[in-house]
């Protein structure tokens, strides 16, 4: 490029959008905050926002009437922990039937929010991840970065190849195609019951019992084991928690394409408290609800040497890591 074409270029935008902001220091995810701005509920210095607006650290921003308070260092912080999600919580902050919530069990971050990278229905159990990144949680949910979700599920029926055969190939759902991009048997289920391991792409709402359920086959028992390449351990039991290390961040935020962040440093007193308010809130498992788990693949490449993850341009999917063994 010449220096005519430098000077007549125009100059880049100041500030960062508006929506991508909000979603990193964790006041919602990006489409959350996208549909607020819409219904005029964000204002930037007393003035309604409007979607792809610019901001920087000197612009008043507010939700709802409230001002967020922002510090450089704190949009630099990102946070993630998994969670076990039991039999019975619904994925919302407020119930009006008052019914347990997911969020009721989880500890308060000091900066922003908890946002949950998808759901989970009131029947399903196993893991969910929460973090205070919005962008993080965007990329995770959206299906341009393919983040497959492996399950473990218990139908009731005949189950015979060709239907393993057609849940691959693809079925149409209400909603569109659907399929299973794996399904693997595996142990357990007496009579008419069979536990299977099956693979999904999106996060569409009841997939996978809905893609069973065109087979004329019923979903018993259905657990979340993996959310890309973070799997569920036998150390996480149900309703309880456990914050992400900063390895196990990289690893994630590698998969979509985002730079790693420093997470905030926790002193043992912090630890201790933290620990003391999981012991409080969680209740004792039984016997049947022991947590069922896959162990990632022990020649796994570290984040350094793994490619980030790109949004899919051609619509056909890329390679993804098959079913794991169970142990």
């Amino acid at each position: 490029m010449s220096d005519q074409d430098l000077q007549d270029s125009p100059p880049r935008p100041a500030g960062e959008k508006l929506q991508k902001v909000l979603a990193r220091i964790g006041v919602g995810s990006r489409r959350d905050v996208e549909a607020w701005i819409g219904e005029g509920r964000i204002k930037v210095n007393g003035v309604a926002a409007t979607l792809g607006q610019r901001v920087d650290l000197h612009d008043a921003i507010s939700v709802d009437g409230r001002l967020i308070k922002r510090e450089e260092s704190a949009e630099s912080v990102r946070r993630v922990i998994m969670y076990n999600k039991p039999d019975g919580e619904i994925c919302t902050r407020d119930d009006p039937e008052g019914r347990p919530t997911v969020f009721d069990r989880l500890p308060r971050p000091k900066e922003g929010r908890w946002i949950n990278v998808g759901r989970l229905d009131i029947n399903t159990t196993g893991l969910l991840l929460f973090t205070t990144d919005g962008e993080l949680a965007n990329r995770l949910m959206h299906p341009s970065f393919e983040m497959d979700r492996e399950y473990a599920v218990r139908v009731r029926g005949e189950v015979d190849d060709d239907m393993i055969a057609r849940l691959k190939e693809g079925v149409v759902l209400e909603d569109g195609p659907a399929r299973f991009t794996d399904i693997q048997v595996a142990p357990g289920g007496v009579g008419f019951n069979h536990w299977y391991h099956c693979v999904v792409m999106e996060g569409r709402n009841r997939e996978v019992r809905r893609l069973w359920e065109s087979q004329g086959v019923v979903v018993s028992r259905l657990k979340r084991v993996r959310f890309g390449p973070v799997f569920l351990n036998s150390d996480l039991p149900m309703g309880r928690w456990r914050e992400m290390g900063q390895g196990e961040i990289d690893i994630l935020t590698a998969e979509v394409g985002l730079t790693p962040v420093a997470m905030p440093s926790m002193n043992a007193k912090t630890k201790d408290k933290l620990e003391r308010m999981q012991r409080k809130s969680s209740k004792p498992i039984g016997r049947g609800e022991r947590v069922r788990t896959l162990r990632p693949a022990k020649d796994g490449a570290p984040a350094a040497e793994r490619p980030a993850r790109q949004p899919r341009e051609d619509g056909a999917r890329k390679g993804r890591t098959t079913v794991a063994e169970r142990p």
